[in-house]
């Protein structure tokens, strides 16, 4: 099994690290399971509707 995530893990997925101040990842933890998300979904949904929002050049349209 274990075999199979790394595998599957190798092929399939890019890791981000990604660091916040002391106290924030409670936070962001807690905030992620009020709606019923991982953190980690909440952090990619969070990226790709800002991403939406400002357009994939990044800019702001204001």
């Amino acid at each position: 099994m274990a075999k199979a995530i790394k595998k599957y893990e190798q092929e399939k997925v890019e890791r981000i690290m990604f660091r916040v101040p002391k106290g924030e990842k409670a936070r962001i933890q807690a905030h992620a399971a009020s709606r019923g998300e991982s953190t980690n979904a909440f952090i990619y949904r969070a990226i790709n509707e800002t991403i939406q929002r400002e357009g994939e050049t990044g800019q702001n349209h204001d």
